[in-house]
């Protein structure tokens, strides 16, 4: 991983056009990968059906691309037809075994003997063992538990086994080099890295001067304990990562520092795409993403909005906006898309806010600018970040006279959940992969009316 982060930062440094070399070297590895697996990484795996491991089953999956029906199809028809003809399923699996010669082959012949294949097989160096992490593709009617007694029986401890996919067949180093090429093109993409990179887990971004902020008790390189990882934050803080039903191995905490490392030697960066669009009066727009740059347009912006309009944004009374923008425009913490006239001026913010394992939207569009498709273009396209993503919900936190936002959250065709109390109205989007096409408008065209 080391060696990755070296070659990514090499090529990013050596100028503009190196994005789409990053791009097209990395698409070539997949590419190849893809034809000999032909199916690709989707971030988490299936609710399992019958788990050892010590957290509750969910069906989230983080950040990852979003697979065809058809590829998934095939996919599944490959998981479903065992090396024998019958049915059989894909696991996961860790188990600790000894340091000693001979023990994994003990572990590996007793897996033959109850016909499970073995199909990749990564080692975690430990200082009194090795935790070996297995893709098996067993006998569809053995269960979780009856595979962690034949580990344990051949000598396995701690084992830890969950139901997988076809999309874990793509080889750890296609993975990682995908991951890498991700954070080097956009900085909000790390934490989503990093998720997919060490599976189910919470990951915090503590700010520096924060009430959280641990920073001096985390040194350079980083801390690992157990089921809890820190790294230091390139534009400082802690990145603090935790796993409850899993320990973090050295070799994983390696592979997090690296990404980290990569961030930081990058500096601050953001795709450059733009999309001009015409409103129905005739008008303009770009729509682009925006970060901490970009703080003091927003600022700008944020001055001239009455404070009805704040209010509603905000939910009471807003103060000097420099103490929340600077969260708000971070990559760290989210994307945001930002609406700009032909002059610059910034008219229109929209965020995608990583709040733990939920995702928050949220929208502010100058007074002038109001009814005019902005909110609900703006909305569009964040949802549609969310799905390419792998979110499963988006929520929207407002008032609930907030009759804009509402129809916004209406308008993207999605089946949505309401709850309301003490006039703080929340509504969540469920998302499907088939809104990713539903919900982005091609270059250049006419929005409608709100």
């Amino acid at each position: 991983m080391s060696d990755v982060t070296d070659a990514v930062a090499r090529l990013v440094e050596h100028g503009p056009a190196v994005p789409t070399m990053v791009l097209a070297s990395v698409a070539a590895l997949i590419a190849t990968a893809r034809f000999h697996t032909r199916w690709s990484r989707r971030h988490g795996q299936a609710p399992p059906a019958d788990d050892t491991g010590a957290r509750p089953p969910t069906a989230e999956r983080p950040a990852g691309s979003v697979e065809t029906g058809a590829a998934s199809a095939v996919a599944a028809a490959a998981v479903d037809a065992g090396p024998e003809g019958g049915e059989s399923a894909l696991w996961r699996m860790r188990t600790t075994v000894r340091d000693a010669p001979g023990s994994l082959a003990v572990l590996c012949a007793a897996l033959a003997e109850q016909r499970i294949d073995i199909l990749s097989l990564q080692t975690h160096p430990l200082a009194d063992g090795t935790v070996d992490e297995f893709l098996l593709r067993a006998p569809g009617e053995l269960s979780g538990t009856e595979l962690a007694g034949v580990v344990t029986a051949a000598g396995g401890t701690h084992t830890w086994t969950e139901r997988a996919d076809a999309h874990d067949l793509v080889d750890a180093p296609t993975r990682v080099l995908a991951l890498a090429a991700r954070t080097a093109l956009d900085a909000a993409e790390l934490p989503l890295a990093l998720r997919q990179l060490l599976g189910r887990c919470t990951i915090k971004s503590l700010p520096a001067g924060s009430g959280a902020d641990v920073s001096g008790a985390v040194p350079p390189e980083g801390t690992l304990e157990d089921t809890v990882l820190r790294l230091r934050a390139p534009e400082g803080g802690v990145i603090s990562v935790e796993r409850a039903h899993l320990p973090f191995t050295p070799a994983e905490f390696a592979r997090a520092r690296a990404l980290v490392e990569l961030d930081a030697r990058l500096g601050p960066r953001i795709p450059h795409g733009l999309d001009v669009l015409t409103l129905p009066e005739g008008s303009d727009i770009t729509v682009r993403r925006a970060d901490t740059r970009d703080v003091p347009a927003a600022k700008a912006m944020h001055e001239r909005c009455s404070a009805r309009t704040l209010g509603m944004r905000y939910h009471g009374p807003v103060g000097d906006a420099d103490r929340y923008l600077n969260h708000l425009l971070s990559p760290r913490f989210g994307r945001t898309l930002a609406v700009q006239t032909a002059s610059g001026r910034i008219v229109g913010l929209g965020h995608l806010l990583w709040d733990g394992d939920e995702t928050e939207v949220a929208l502010l569009v100058e007074d002038a600018w109001q009814r005019r498709g902005i909110g609900g273009e703006l909305l569009g396209r964040l949802v549609a970040m969310a799905t390419e993503t792998g979110c499963e919900s988006v929520y929207a936190l407002t008032q609930a006279s907030n009759t804009g936002m509402v129809a916004a959250m209406r308008g993207l065709g999605l089946p949505l959940d309401y709850q309301i109390e003490e006039g703080t109205l929340v509504v969540t989007a469920r998302l499907d992969p088939s809104a990713r096409s539903a919900t982005r408008l091609p270059h250049g065209e006419r929005i409608g009316q709100e």
